[in-house]
């Protein structure tokens, strides 16, 4: 490499949600941009529709150990190459409700964000229009003010349409769920065919991963990407006051400096907090931006509960989306339950349904062999539909990432993360699911059960707040410790609330790209 190859404006590190997003927005202006990706090199051209595909979207990365009593599931939720965890993410955007940003204030829970809805507000309005998300505004009654979305809501399926019914018997309501997928051509891509293949990164660009849309914008706006790169040290001067490059190997494991004016962490929750943790020095041997203390801390996940129900005829359950059509968000106020059970939920309904990974129908009876399984195949299996729901986690200081004794092959340490729900969180499942129950009963299912138990979305680690002692970032992502490291993704969160966070990491990182161009000058 020659010498310019090795100095840039602004290095990102990780070429997903947050990372495409903030490179398209601030490339030009005669920037010299870079995104290293430890990943692979994925193009629209690479992509199939293969469940065994899919599992090569997934991490591909060093090993992170769990740990704790409900571990998180990282290799089927963390991402792997451009486009990174939305290249296989489900496409369901939802806003989060006005409530999530001010938890500590209203409810003396957990931590309030350091902006609110409304500063968020018209980077969702913008995003959803440069995406394309389909839905009904007017029906989603849960939905904080906005823009009414671009298109239309997708179509429905009988499986969904049964579960809905449950639903309207209990006096619950339902809606379109806004989903980052085309329901009419739009922004030059297809309609969705609804044939169920969003999570391996869906070949017809109907869905809008980083793939689709963002990445492309970045490479013609001039942004350089690398692959097969892996970030082992944010590198400042002596003060650790400012960063001033990344250290990185690359492929064949040899250690290079990218010198930058401005560093963007990118990655994924996990490896932004590893990266900080290896980044300390005899000045900072805790880590680097680690002032509070609360680097790898509060790390959250999505708890679900996934229900099954069995009909009396056919369901459509093959068509759709993986992450369903319909949704609601009844019950989704933090204090609505019985029991003094505190937290938010969402329901994902009628999912497309595959025959095995962790939402498909290997997991729902897999005992049943021989004749026993024939039958469940041939008659009962086309009779199913299934409902699952996203459940809040509580931020606490023990559910964290830190670094092991084992060290990957360029020699950082290893992370390990442990998680436990604690009694409000298991119960706030538990109530879930009971209701789940009962909601397959109203819809007339002659049999429903809970298939399983799992864990969606990496959120939080290094979160953003408005004082330093209780944070690691402001409120656009600049670390408090470090003047010019900006983090970016859903490590940032300060609460989780209980809806997908990919539409609000975009939200996120367009509102922090456009404040750093905004002051590009002084940043510089």
């Amino acid at each position: 490499m020659n010498a310019r190859d090795q100095v840039a404006d602004i290095v990102i590190v990780g070429a997903g949600a947050s990372g495409s997003v903030m490179a398209a927005e601030l490339a030009g202006a005669g920037r010299r941009i870079v995104i290293l990706e430890s990943g692979p090199p994925w193009s629209p051209k690479d992509l199939y529709n293969s469940q065994l595909w899919s599992r090569r979207l997934r991490w591909g990365g060093p090993a992170v150990r769990g740990g704790g009593q409900h571990p998180f599931s990282h290799n089927f939720n963390i991402g792997w190459g451009f486009g990174g965890t939305a290249l296989h993410h489900y496409a369901c955007w939802p806003r989060m409700a006005i409530e999530d940003f001010r938890e500590h204030s209203l409810y003396g829970r957990g931590a309030d964000w350091p902006l609110d809805y409304d500063a968020l507000r018209p980077f969702y309005d913008r995003i959803q229009h440069e995406v394309g998300i389909s839905g009904d505004a007017d029906k989603e009654i849960w939905r904080p003010p906005g823009a009414p979305y671009p298109m239309g809501p997708l179509a429905t399926f009988r499986h969904g349409e049964l579960i809905a019914e449950g639903f309207a018997k209990l006096g619950l309501a339902t809606s379109p769920q806004p989903m980052a997928i085309n329901s009419e051509p739009y922004g030059g891509r297809p309609a969705c065919q609804y044939d169920g293949w969003c999570d391996s990164g869906c070949a017809i660009l109907a869905l809008a991963h980083p793939l689709a849309l963002y990445l492309p914008k970045a490479i013609a706006r001039g942004v350089e990407l690398r692959s097969h790169v892996s970030a082992t040290r944010v590198l400042t001067d002596a003060t650790t006051r400012k960063a001033n490059g990344v250290e990185y190997a690359d492929a064949q494991g040899i250690k290079r400096i990218l010198r930058a004016k401005l560093v963007i962490l990118a990655a994924n929750a996990i490896q932004n907090a590893r990266l900080l943790l290896n980044s300390g020095n005899s000045a900072k041997s805790d880590g680097l931006a680690n002032g509070s203390g609360l680097v790898g801390r509060r790390f959250m996940y999505h708890s679900n509960v996934s229900l099954v129900g069995e009909f009396n005829e056919e369901t459509q359950n093959y068509a759709g989306p993986v992450a369903g059509t319909l949704h609601s968000r009844e019950g989704y106020g933090k204090v609505s339950r019985q029991g003094n059970i505190y937290g938010s939920s969402m329901w994902h309904i009628g999912l497309a349904i595959k025959p095995n990974d962790v939402l498909g129908m290997a997991n729902w009876h897999n005992r049943l062999i021989g004749a026993d399984l024939k039958d469940f195949l041939e008659h009962r299996a086309p009779r199913m539909a299934n409902l699952v729901s996203l459940c809040q986690m509580s931020a606490r200081d023990e559910n964290r990432i830190e670094l092991t004794s084992e060290r990957d092959r360029n020699g950082v340490p290893l992370a390990r993360v442990t998680t436990s729900l604690d009694e409000n969180d298991f119960a706030l499942r538990q109530s879930t699911e009971n209701l789940g129950l009962r909601i397959m009963n109203a819809a007339g299912a002659k049999d429903a059960w809970v298939a399983g138990y799992g864990s969606s979305h990496a959120l939080g680690g290094t979160p953003m707040g408005l004082d330093p002692k209780t944070s690691v970032t402001d409120e656009y992502g600049f670390t408090h410790d470090v003047e010019n490291l900006v983090l970016a993704g859903a490590g940032l969160y300060p609460t989780a609330g209980a809806v997908n966070p990919t539409f609000t990491i975009h939200a996120i990182a367009q509102r922090s790209a456009e404040h750093i161009g905004r002051h590009w000058a002084s940043l510089s």
